[in-house]
């Protein structure tokens, strides 16, 4: 399990993105803290500590300050921040300080189920670790990027093409629209428009299954893993 420090000022803030990372698959909270003091409490103190889910605005130093106090106290715990503050300036001192990914509130459960997901093959693709070819370091630089379908037409996220693709690849079976969108956080409407662009292009497998009365129900499944 990855385990995860959310770090909000606000407690209800804080509580929703603690149910949001319970909901991915191999992510665990570990705690959470509502100001710079207690989050770098639990840095310290925490048996085993991941990723911290990190707010800038906090009553007693910002989020950024915190970061750089524990790489100061030589804590490398990683950093996404999940934060309002849009200002290009802290977007980019977050990168310098280390940051790995910034998320700008407010947001989706699927938007930081994509970082989450992301950031979870990152590790993956770390934890192999010997030396690496050009290619292998191209491919842990861009792990954090989630990848997109080629030719997407006009209106079609990345992003949440990338969910219901990874969902379907990781399925055992066929599942409907409504199992996708209850496994990725969509509406079943999107998840619907996406499995018939998938299918469209050749890369999910429509099926039907039959009941005893009414419309057969449309199921999906991955139909290849190139």
């Amino acid at each position: 399990m990855i385990e995860v420090l959310v770090v909000d000022d606000d407690t209800r803030v804080a509580r929703v993105n603690a149910a949001y990372v319970e909901k991915v698959p191999g992510f665990h909270v570990a705690g959470e803290a509502h100001n710079a003091l207690e989050a770098l409490r639990h840095v310290e103190t925490l048996p085993r500590l991941d990723l911290i889910l990190l707010d800038h605005y906090l009553p007693d130093r910002t989020g950024l300050e915190v970061v750089q106090e524990m790489r100061r106290r030589g804590l490398q715990t990683d950093v996404i921040m999940v934060t309002a503050a849009r200002d290009v300036s802290t977007v980019q001192a977050a990168m310098r300080h280390g940051a790995l990914q910034y998320l700008v509130k407010p947001f989706a459960f699927a938007g930081l189920r994509a970082k989450l997901v992301a950031y979870a093959e990152l590790r993956r693709t770390l934890d192999g670790g010997g030396e690496a070819e050009q290619a292998e370091v191209d491919r842990i630089f861009g792990a954090l990027s989630a990848p997109s379908e080629p030719g997407l037409p006009k209106g079609h996220s990345p992003t949440t093409a990338e969910l219901v693709r990874q969902c379907l690849m990781k399925a055992d079976g066929a599942l409907s629209a409504q199992e996708i969108a209850e496994r990725t956080g969509v509406s079943r409407q999107t998840a619907q428009r996406y499995l018939k662009l998938l299918e469209r292009t050749g890369r999910a497998r429509l099926t039907l299954k039959y009941g005893d009365a009414g419309r057969p129900e449309h199921r999906y499944e991955w139909a290849t893993r190139v």
